[in-house]
């Protein structure tokens, strides 16, 4: 095929170069996969209210998460496993987060350590943390994380057990024997066993805490200065719990639609949660990014930011950290054509008055 023009293209080179159980694990959904369709087909739901005439020969697209200055609000969200698409894995990941300005998360279940990421030099990285039955792995790990200079913990409260992802059933899903979870290696929690239907809800099931509650994310606070922001909140009510036990911040995410399937797509989850949150806090979005009018699309409806999944594993299968390179400077360049053409020089002046949705009252035509 000729020169790659959008991210989507990606998807297709990373099936034909990847073995079929891997690119099944990185693409598929839970269940019926409705929502996993629906987190992409929902940006289609909303429509922009271009402003014309205004002076755009300047975009400024840089922003600040947590403190931390990057290029634009778009930054990288944690994907597990990622040596399984190239050998370079999150170490290709991590350059070209750092060449492009923005932030990565790091996976709990990496196939690369933190201390390994850290040592491809500077950058903003914040780890993503799942909460093991063993209190001391989690603490052990948290310190770790710390101490290589991460910056944040994205805290995965929306896996309590592993959703349902039928072809990682059907395929028996489980780690390559060359590959290990790097950040429990010592601690004989780095391998999956084979099993007869999904080696990772094995696992899962058998490590990962079902008893986490809002307490735990008071612990949390107790044991690390770092930021702690919530990863998996869809509705207003969790939002306002979030605030109250002293989050830094939300991700509205549905993981990638492959834990709970029905929910709502993210995009349409955003509101609800930016309103609850009341300005308090920052709330971000992931799940269903693919262009950058969605990106514009999740700051009019009040998004601090975005993160990119998916996009991120089939740009490193296809092309390595070129290829992640390329992903976010075409979303860049989308988003900073989109920011021209809808008239904003900069991302204070992104509204909710340049985007009209579906669910939108209609506007009264004002009187001449």
């Amino acid at each position: 095929m000729g020169e790659i023009t959008n991210v989507s293209e990606y998807e297709a080179i990373a099936k034909q170069k990847l073995p079929k159980m891997v690119f099944d694990y990185y693409a598929s959904g839970a269940e019926d996969q409705w929502t996993l369709a629906e987190n992409r087909n929902a940006f289609s739901k909303i429509l922009f209210r271009p402003r014309i005439l205004i002076d755009v020969s300047n975009i400024d697209m840089t922003t600040t998460v947590l403190g931390f200055k990057i290029s634009m609000p778009i930054m990288i969200a944690p994907t597990a496993m990622q040596k399984m698409a190239h050998p370079e894995g999150e170490y290709a990941t991590a350059r070209a987060a750092s060449s492009a300005g923005t932030i990565m998360t790091l996976s709990s279940w990496a196939t690369s350590s933190v201390e390994e990421v850290a040592s491809t030099g500077p950058g903003i990285r914040f780890f993503q943390l799942y909460v093991y039955k063993d209190r001391h792995v989690v603490a052990q790990l948290v310190r770790r994380a710390e101490r290589a200079g991460f910056k944040a913990i994205a805290l995965t409260v929306d896996t309590p057990r592993l959703g349902r992802r039928e072809a990682d059933i059907k395929n028996r899903f489980t780690l390559p024997p060359f590959l290990t979870l790097k950040n429990f290696e010592g601690l004989d929690l780095g391998k999956m066993d084979e099993a007869n239907d999904s080696g990772l809800a094995s696992y899962v099931a058998g490590q990962i805490d079902r008893s986490l509650s809002w307490k735990d994310v008071k612990w949390l606070q107790t044991i690390t200065k770092l930021p702690i922001l919530v990863k998996g909140v869809l509705t207003a009510e969790d939002a306002r719990l979030a605030v109250q036990s002293g989050a830094a911040g939300i991700i509205v995410s549905n993981h990638g639609a492959r834990q709970l399937d029905y929910v709502p797509s993210t995009i349409m989850a955003l509101e609800e949660v930016v309103k609850a949150a009341q300005g308090r806090i920052p709330v971000f979005l992931d799940g269903g990014v693919r262009r950058g009018t969605d990106v514009f699309k999740a700051l009019a409806l009040g998004a601090s930011g975005i993160f990119i999944g998916r996009p991120v594993v089939f740009s490193l299968a296809a092309e390595g950290e070129a290829g992640i390179r390329k992903v976010l400077q075409m979303l860049r360049e989308e988003f900073e054509l989109t920011m021209a053409l809808s008239g904003c020089r900069s991302l204070k002046e992104i509204t909710r008055n340049h985007i009209v949705t579906e669910w939108d009252a209609p506007r009264p035509v004002p009187r001449l």
